[in-house]
């Protein structure tokens, strides 16, 4: 691994530990950085950019290990009856929408080519953006008004956000901004919705880390180069997560979802500037 290879390796494991926990596509704006930088060829760069996930998965295990204990302790208390109910209910969630993730992404993954997910994710991603920031403002003027108080979530929401999440694989579909999403409109409030969005990332990350890994693409990759960029990004992913939580327990909401709503409209911009660069230079 040379030195240019290895700062390429540095800089996207370092956007992949950023991008992932905003309202913006990492995979979509990782690929973009690649094809700036000049890395591993156009098939490369989407595989690439899949492949990272993998680091970010990392960094919410270790974010959220005490949950994650808890959640497999549960196990042995779970029961049809009761399996959205007491301390199951996350158990039953992750599970669920997880499977609706797969049903939903890997068609998805096999039938759309990557310029039709960037086109499209562009449009989605400034709509996610509208809607944060119309959330924003609504809260404002109503004196911070609460878009919910449920604490623990049901089948609806983990069918709806697995769902979504699986058309997230597309490149320019943010992952998080769809799931975030949806829970803080399935009136789940701002702390619990990030919390439920980030523990749902790791199952569906490690899923599209294997599926990058059997992706011919990948193949132009340089081994030492996929491992450094995923330590980078787990570690940059540890420390961003924290700092998010942080930010949206401490700040007012309607601040955050104008501000992640903001960087969601530009990011979906972005999309479309490097769509329309990409179509002028073929």
């Amino acid at each position: 691994m040379d030195g240019e290879t290895a700062l390429i390796a540095i800089i996207v494991g370092f956007l992949q530990g950023i991008f992932e926990w905003l309202p913006i596509s990492s995979e979509g704006n990782i690929t973009i950085a690649l094809a700036a930088l000049g890395g591993f060829g156009n098939a490369g760069a989407v595989s690439f950019a899949l492949f990272l996930h993998t680091g970010t998965a990392i960094s919410a295990v270790a974010y959220y290990r005490d949950e994650l204990v808890d959640v497999v302790g549960s196990v042995s208390e779970w029961r049809p009856s009761t399996a959205f109910d007491g301390s199951t209910a996350e158990l039953s969630y992750l599970v669920i929408a997880t499977l609706a993730t797969g049903i939903v992404g890997l068609p998805a993954y096999a039938l759309f080519d990557d310029a039709i997910g960037e086109l499209q994710g562009g449009t989605l991603i400034i709509l996610i953006g509208v809607l944060l920031i119309v959330t924003g403002v609504l809260q404002r003027l109503s004196g911070d008004l609460s878009l919910g108080s449920r604490e623990q979530p049901d089948l609806t929401d983990a069918v709806l956000v697995g769902a979504l999440q699986g058309i997230a694989v597309l490149p320019g579909i943010s992952r998080s901004g769809v799931t975030a999403s949806a829970l803080l409109f399935r009136s789940h409030d701002g702390p619990s919705a990030f919390r439920l969005s980030f523990l749902l990332s790791i199952p569906a990350a490690l899923g599209a880390g294997v599926l990058a890994a059997l992706d011919d693409g990948l193949a132009s990759v340089p081994p030492m180069s996929a491992l450094l960029a995923v330590v980078v990004s787990a570690v940059v992913g540890y420390l961003t997560i924290d700092a998010l939580m942080r930010i949206v327990e401490r700040i007012s909401f309607w601040k955050i979802c104008l501000g992640l709503g903001g960087l969601a409209v530009l990011g979906g911009w972005l999309l479309f500037v490097a769509n329309d660069i990409g179509m002028v230079t073929g």
